[in-house]
């Protein structure tokens, strides 16, 4: 558990060194505290239509400070005031693909659960793939040899 929490405040301390400077601007990042939580529990939509879209927009990306919830599921400070954003900008009628890339353009790829094909990306997509890959050619020698050796 300590070794957790501790790279949990390593990856932190990391992540607030690689961000952008007009990250700290006080729209996009605010400490989490009751008026914020309520603004985001109780933020109200222009339509149901737009907040479903908001809701599951927030289901798709990645709490960077969790790193395996939503910014739904999450209860942490940053998701909470991510949410927030996600929000305030589909009611602004921003796009879906406007809130992801003023996200991705934040924190990087880091927080979209499907990330793009892209050539920083090719080991994530392609790595599978090239393991199955491996797996069957080592099986399939293993076998040849076993034929070539007449053992069964």
């Amino acid at each position: 558990m300590y070794v957790l929490r501790v790279s949990q405040a390593i990856f932190l301390a990391w992540l607030a060194l690689m961000l952008p400077s007009s990250f700290a601007e006080p729209q996009v990042f605010v400490a989490a505290d009751a008026r914020l939580v309520e603004s985001v529990e109780t933020f109200s939509f222009r339509s149901r239509t737009e907040q479903q879209r908001a809701m599951e927009l927030a289901k798709t990306l990645r709490c960077p400070q969790c790193q395996n919830q939503n910014l739904i599921e999450s209860n942490s400070p940053v998701a909470k005031d991510l949410r927030l954003k996600v929000y305030q900008m589909i009611n602004a009628g921003k796009t879906d693909q406007e809130v992801i890339d003023f996200m991705t353009s934040r924190f990087g790829d880091f927080v979209l659960y499907k990330p793009k094909f892209a050539p920083n990306t090719y080991a994530l997509w392609l790595g599978p793939l090239l393991l199955i890959l491996l797996f069957g050619f080592g099986v399939y020698r293993s076998f040849s040899r076993r034929e070539s050796t007449g053992s069964h």
